[in-house]
């Protein structure tokens, strides 16, 4: 099968090692430099930005002869409070309808559910309700793909993501005054994203919404003094005078669908 991977990075580089050995797979970049990797791995490359107002690269050849896009692509909100994501996926969309591609997965977030203080729990029969601009965005988006009858689309909505060279801990390990110290986490392991969406491919469960998070929800602040210990960084600190709002994410469809179990502790 020919699969194109929109968005070669953290999670999409790896996936397309593991696809590749079953697949023939398409991956893009948005750097020169970042070619050859691809190339090195038996993948081929593409130069590739997605803009509201148009392309750059050859988005038509990339997505031509795949029957599967995974788009994996980051809203870039945090860089760019205005940038307009929502945008940039319809015009992904248009090239996919001139497309021969015929089904597609979206990665998401379990940011588009809100934190309350009484910690919810939500799974994929639960609206989404996210207020931040972001999350609005994230959601016009899923809905964008999914509501479309040109093709078949598959959303992915995973927890923080954590793995080689990535974890939140360390980016909280010297800060102070840290919010929610009794929200549960919501996290997931790089191995686990790459088992999911390799399993919606090879069980073909399509037109489908997954939660995808670990099942093991400790409080953020036990978690990540835990966490901070076994790699022997600063215990990050944590405001305990603000009641703590978040929620817990279920990942029911990815059991009831893909019959996964989570391979990896968080």
């Amino acid at each position: 099968m020919n699969i194109s991977i929109l968005g070669t990075g953290w999670l999409g580089f790896p996936l397309a090692k593991i696809l590749q050995k079953e697949h023939a797979i398409k991956g893009s970049v948005t750097s020169q430099e970042k070619m050859q990797e691809l190339r090195n791995i038996g993948i081929t490359p593409y130069q590739i930005k997605i803009f509201t107002e148009g392309v750059q690269g050859d988005l038509t050849s990339f997505l031509a002869n795949s029957e599967i896009l995974i788009i994996d692509i980051p809203p870039g909100l945090r860089k760019d409070p205005n940038a307009d994501f929502v945008g940039k996926i319809g015009r992904i969309k248009d090239y996919i309808e001139k497309s021969g591609i015929k089904k597609v997965i979206f990665v998401s977030s379990t940011s588009i559910y809100k934190d309350k203080k009484y910690f919810p729990e939500y799974t994929e029969e639960d609206k989404a309700n996210g207020t931040s601009e972001a999350a609005k965005q994230l959601i016009a988006s899923e809905s964008l793909l999914l509501k479309n009858d040109r093709f078949q689309t598959s959303v992915v909505r995973f927890g923080g993501l954590i793995g080689p060279g990535r974890h939140p801990v360390k980016y909280l390990a010297n800060k102070t005054g840290i919010r929610d110290p009794k929200a549960p986490v919501n996290l997931i392991q790089q191995k686990d994203c790459i088992g999911i969406i390799y399993e919606i491919i090879k069980k073909e469960a399509w037109n489908k919404i997954f939660n995808a998070v670990n099942p093991y929800h400790p409080t953020k602040e036990g978690y990540y003094h835990k966490v901070a210990k076994r790699m022997n960084l600063n215990l990050p600190k944590f405001n305990q005078t603000e009641v703590s709002r978040g929620k817990k994410i279920s990942s029911v469809n990815i059991k009831k669908f893909l019959e996964y179990e989570f391979e990896e502790a968080i």
